[in-house]
């Protein structure tokens, strides 16, 4: 069965421990954190990549609302309020839901199975896309990052970490936080091209620079190579020079 990381957003600490009781009752989420002060989530999230997060409105320093402007990736959100007509407001942000208190268990199942659903089908849809419209070593692909459609080059990837149940992928001066795994990049990109060097990371061989010990450089970027890689790893560079 496969787990979603979420946080909870919530000063009031007995709605806390209802929230963190849910959610263990529910084998599909993971607990990582819980949050009083938004300002701490905020940066946690900088460092963390989580599925989805239970945040209230009313919080010290920041509003709910504040928060999600400034986010650093956009995770499901389901709302926690004592207000009713603060639910209208989630719809700028494309929340997923919202849970108004006291929260009942059956509203929280509810709420939670919704989001799930949609995170779920929004992975099958993107491989579904990807499969019909591009064949085998796509030139470029085009994926969701954030509220926008981008088209990635698949050249221009110097290579893609994983991060949880998304990844990073990196080019030449950017990087885009997506919505797939490893896995649905190992499926795609060219096998003459790239390579899997670690159980969290896929590297352009054409980017590799040189390779030291149990790492790779690309440029000034180092990136490990996992045990169980390394053979195959470095029966692929045989192959290329």
């Amino acid at each position: 069965m496969r787990t979603y990381n979420c946080i909870i957003v919530e000063d009031q600490l007995p709605a806390q421990r209802i929230l963190q009781r849910y959610i263990e009752k529910l084998p599909e989420l993971q607990l990582v954190e819980s949050f009083t002060d938004p300002l701490k989530a905020l940066a946690f999230m900088r460092k963390t990549t989580i599925s989805i997060i239970f945040l209230d409105i009313h919080l010290p320093s920041l509003t709910g609302m504040e928060l999600l402007k400034i986010l650093p990736y956009q995770p499901k959100i389901i709302l926690t309020t004592a207000f009713s007509e603060y639910a209208l407001d989630g719809y700028e942000f494309d929340v997923a839901d919202y849970l108004l208190k006291p929260i009942s268990l059956d509203r929280f199942i509810k709420a939670v199975s919704r989001v799930i659903a949609s995170l779920e089908s929004s992975s099958v849809a993107n491989v579904q896309s990807i499969a019909s419209t591009v064949s085998t070593d796509p030139d470029f692909v085009f994926m969701k990052s954030d509220r926008m459609i981008i088209k990635i080059e698949c050249q221009s990837i110097r290579y893609i970490k994983s991060e949880d149940d998304f990844t990073r992928v990196f080019m030449e001066g950017k990087n885009h936080f997506l919505s797939n795994t490893l896995k649905f990049w190992s499926d795609i990109l060219s096998k003459n091209d790239f390579v899997r060097i670690h159980r969290s990371y896929i590297v352009n061989i054409k980017c590799i620079d040189k390779i030291v010990g149990n790492q790779v450089y690309l440029g000034e970027e180092r990136l490990p190579i996992g045990r169980s890689f390394r053979d195959a790893f470095m029966a692929k560079i045989d192959l290329k020079v």
